[in-house]
Order: structure tokens, then sequence, then C-alpha cells
């Protein structure tokens, strides 16, 4: 298993990171735990979770993730051999479940997150803290453009300046080792590079977005904040809910399948990303390869990603999910695809 520098940080990480957004939904914790010793195995050691999972969020679910997790630890031991990453939710998109909706990036909703994703997790500290999605309103979750929508009041935003100290002062306590961001722009990226370098603060060593052949808006603007800042990225929804394995072809739908059980989650469903996928999932078979494969392999081969989050709803997934990362693919297959990305670019953004 290959690993590479986490931003500007003395961490190494493998180049698959175990996502887990399905424990305590879609897997039981007997599931879950069968998955996290079988990536363990494969020195998979970087695992990827958040205060909101599992997804969808639920009231009933909520923090279930962490705690399956950290119930694995509490048994297995183990954990200097982990990277343990997780998120702070923020307003909006979180729900009143969380911490009764306080959810602003100020100090004390900080120091509240973290001690309960901690005591959840059964461990002192986390190796990556993220905030899950800017507090301001942006253009992600699937949405384009920057208007009238997106403007607000100041004083409903929290200044990064007071969520850069607050996070900067758990570091300095040990009670987390790194700081990343997620759903973020490019804009927003760069400010909290700015500031941090400016106050002295701790600066985020990553940024976790979604990657993957239906979805490439990353290498606008933030492909070369990677190149030039050292800030890389942590790719999730690689294979775009499950889409980019070919098993939503011609209008299938698995019983068991995510989007089959939960209409909510509609990103990659429109007639553009079909047919995207169709034209993948044929240069996949002319050469030999399974879709999961050539999408996999793909996004490994960007020199921006520095770990690509696989997850999956059962073990024989999860096993070919992280043998795909034994495939390269060729200058020519690398060609195919950017001229199939040009005639659609980015159907589900």
């Amino acid at each position: 298993m290959k690993s590479k520098r986490l931003g500007q940080s003395d961490l190494f990480v493998p180049e698959i990171c175990l996502g887990t957004m399905t424990f305590g939904e879609q897997n039981n914790q007997q599931q879950a735990f069968e998955q996290l010793a079988y990536a363990l195995d494969k020195n998979i050691h970087f695992w990827d979770t958040a205060e909101m999972y599992p997804v969808p969020p639920r009231p009933e679910t909520q923090g279930s993730t962490e705690t399956i997790i950290g119930n694995w630890i509490a048994k297995n031991g183990q954990r200097n051999k982990l990277v343990l990453a997780t998120k702070i939710a923020g307003p909006q998109q979180g729900g009143s479940q969380i911490r009764n909706g306080q959810t602003k990036f100020i100090a004390t909703e900080i120091e509240s997150a973290l001690n309960d994703s901690l005591k959840r997790l059964q461990t002192d500290y986390i190796d990556l803290y993220q905030l899950h999605w800017p507090q301001r309103p942006t253009n992600s979750f699937g949405t384009l453009g920057f208007d009238n929508r997106h403007v607000v009041p100041s004083h409903d935003i929290t200044p990064i300046e007071e969520t850069l100290l607050a996070l900067s002062n758990e570091v300095k306590k040990g009670r987390i080792r790194h700081i990343g961001l997620s759903n973020e722009t490019p804009w927003g990226t760069m400010k909290f590079l700015q500031i941090a370098e400016k106050l002295g603060l701790e600066e985020v060593v990553s940024v976790q977005n979604p990657y993957n052949l239906l979805n490439r808006t990353y290498e606008v603007g933030l492909a070369e904040i990677a190149h030039y800042e050292g800030v890389g990225l942590l790719a999730y929804s690689p294979l775009a809910f499950g889409y980019l394995t070919g098993k939503y072809r011609h209008g299938v739908r698995p019983v068991d399948a995510r989007i089959t059980l939960f209409s909510r989650f509609s990103r990659y469903t429109n007639p553009e990303s079909d047919w995207a996928t169709e034209q993948y999932a044929l240069l996949a078979e002319k050469h030999g390869l399974s879709l999961t494969q050539l999408a996999l392999a793909f996004i490994k081969q960007q020199f921006f990603v520095t770990s690509t989050i696989i997850g999956a709803t059962n073990l024989e997934q999860l096993k070919q999910n992280i043998d795909a990362f034994d495939i390269d693919l060729s200058q020519e297959i690398l060609v195919e695809i950017d001229e199939i990305h040009q005639q659609q670019p980015n159907p589900a953004p």
C-alpha cells in the first residue's frame, strides 16, 4: 500500500482511506467490524467518519458510526496504528439532532463536538479533525453558481479567525493533531491558509471533496492549490454512489442499493450521468477492465489526490474496491477518458 504525505504535516497516510458512513445504517456493528479488520489487514489504517454519520442523517442513529468505530478500538486496541479522521457538522445540513442545532464553528461548539466525538470513538485524540462543510452558504452538494442566495449577513457567519483559533487551541491541548476542510471552495481554502499564516495558527492539511469521473470540478481551482500550497485532496464519493460500478446501468435498481433505498441520493441520477457512465463502462470493457477499476485507478493517478475514500456495504465490495488500486491506466486510456469528459463534462457536480 503506497502512502502520501498529508499536506505539510509529518503524517503519511495510505492511498486508500476507509469511509464509514454506512456503519449504523446499511451496516450493523458486526459487518462494520469485519470491514475494519479487513482494511487494517490490508494496511488501510486511515479511517474517516463524522459526528453526523451514518447517512442519511436521522436523530435515532446520529453518532452511531463513531460509536461503532470506538467499540472496535475498545475491543481490539491498536489505536497507535490508526490515522483517525472525523468531522464537525456545520449549520444548514446536519439537522437539529446535532448539539440541539447549535452547529456554528465557534469555540464552545467545537469543544462540545470534539468532546462527544472523543467519547464515542473511545480515544483521547483525533488525527485529522475536519469542518464537514463551510458555515457560509456555498456552491456545494450539487449546486453551482454564486448569487443572492449565498449572500448572508456577516454576523451569521463565524469569522475564520475565530474558528482557526479554537481549532489551534485544541491542537495545543493534544486533542487534535491536524485540521482539514471538507466540501470547501478554492476561495475558502485560500482564506484559511492566508489567515493561518498571518496569525501563526494551525494550517489546514487537506480538503475532503467529491471527485470522480462524473464530477471533476475539483480540478478547477483546488487542484492548483494542492500543487502550490500542498493541501491535498481526500477524494470522497469516488464511485458516485455506486453509479461507477455499473450496477445502475440501463435503469437497473438493485433492491438494497443506496439510491434504491434512499431517494435523497439523487445527485447522479440524470440523463447526462447515465450517458457518461455508459461511455466509461464501454471504455473499461474495451480495455478488459471493470468500470470500478477504471474509476478508482483514474483517481489514484491524479497528482493532487492524497487518499481516496472508499466505502462499501459488504465485504466483497470492499475487497473489489481495494483490489482496483493495483491497476495503472495507460496514457491511451487516460486520453480516451478525457475525450468522453470533453463531450459531457461534470454531469453531476
